[in-house]
């Protein structure tokens, strides 16, 4: 047991020469590698690019969809290469964190359930975790508040016992405390040399409802479209964004950042180990937990079976150890024994406070600020 809990010790330490574990995993579409996979879409029309497309310039992989142009997040480069975004950083770590909400994890950290009118929110799946509005606007806000301005004093267990998922992936309160934690756990799948393709429909109604005389002709192009918008007549979808076709590769790169989480101190005169190791015991798990393979609908992504991870323990002179490994199951073991020995936060449950969030709506953008800015100065002052 004893060698399990100090098995990463060595990384953990102020003087390690150890900077990050890295792994990149070669993805495929379940249908198939040749198979066309569908990004997430962006409406450009507030972006340079957007700009440029309204002015009538062709833009490689923008489209125009219904509400203006519409585009896929490709960047392409004068080789004729391209590279395209599939997940991002934001959407990887809100994929991964609600893992611990599974039967197999959720004894490695608290249970914070918020209630807001007659539906329950779990601390995991809110997507700023413990910066979030639902979190800011219940009555657990107090409580959060004195753990970030804990962080910013140098002591991150009260945040550790409360959201410690929130050290994990990284967390802003932009909106109240100012503190910023990097994530340690940073992942992104791209796909590279891709071809966007198109795709049109056509919507074509039931019965001719005014050829039957049920409906009168419109008279006019805002009659005709409202008819189309609820079905009574053709719609027509023509030319619209219709996935990628990837040449090359899809690859999930992951970065389990051993800087950021030394950054992690417990106070000026406790040994910040047990809690570095808690931290990464569960990092450890969302670096190695099986993903999920269903991103959004007609991308659906499974490891490459011909193709196995690659792992890497990156040293601060840049060397590399290149055939480590480490088994989910090991990590899972390490991520009980440390957690226990931190010794996981209380479950906790508040109430969204609706009548909080509407007060703070009735302030000015610059008295919000102003406020910010006050306690800020106040927090600041009591350190």
């Amino acid at each position: 047991m004893s060698n399990l809990l100090e098995k990463y010790d060595n990384w953990l330490k102020d003087d390690s020469n150890v900077a990050a574990l890295v792994m990149r995993q070669w993805l495929v579409p379940a249908e198939g590698k040749d198979a066309v996979i569908f990004p997430p879409t962006y409406t450009l029309a507030d972006t340079e690019a957007g700009k440029r497309f309204n002015e009538g310039e062709r833009i490689p992989g923008v489209y125009k969809g219904q509400k203006g142009p519409m585009g896929y997040n490709i960047d392409w480069f004068e080789d004729g290469t391209s590279v395209c975004q599939i997940d991002s950083v934001g959407s990887q770590a809100n994929r991964m964190e609600p893992i611990f909400m599974r039967d197999a994890y959720k004894e490695l950290v608290p249970e914070v359930i918020i209630k807001a009118g007659d539906k329950e929110v779990n601390l995991l799946e809110a997507g700023h975790r413990a910066a979030d509005a639902i979190v800011r606007f219940s009555d657990l806000w107090a409580e959060l508040e004195e753990a970030f301005n804990a962080v910013r004093a140098g002591d991150a267990t009260k945040l550790a016992k409360i959201a410690p998922t929130s050290l994990v992936f990284g967390v802003w309160d932009s909106r109240s405390t100012q503190v910023k934690f990097p994530r340690v756990v940073r992942s992104v799948i791209r796909a590279f040399k891709v071809k966007p393709l198109h795709r049109s429909a056509q919507y074509i109604p039931a019965i001719d409802y005014v050829g039957s005389g049920l409906l009168d002709a419109p008279a006019e192009k805002k009659q005709q479209d409202a008819m189309s918008e609820l079905g009574l007549s053709h719609a027509p979808a023509p030319w619209s964004h219709g996935g990628v076709l990837v040449e090359q590769e899809i690859r999930r790169d992951a970065t389990l950042n051993l800087v950021a989480l030394r950054a992690l101190r417990a106070g000026r005169d406790t040994d910040p180990l047990p809690l570095r190791r808690y931290i990464l015991g569960l990092s450890l798990v969302a670096f190695t937990a099986p993903q999920e393979t269903f991103l959004r609908e007609g991308c659906q992504l499974v490891p490459d079976p011909d193709r196995p991870p690659e792992w890497s323990l990156v040293k601060h002179d840049g060397s590399r150890e290149q055939n480590f490994t480490l088994p989910h199951d090991q990590a899972l073991a390490y991520a009980k024994v440390v957690a226990k020995g931190f010794g996981v936060g209380p479950k906790k449950q508040a109430n969204f406070n609706g009548r909080k969030a509407r007060d703070e709506l009735g302030h000015s953008k610059q008295e919000r600020k102003k406020s910010r800015r006050a306690k800020l100065s106040e927090a600041e002052a009591n350190q």
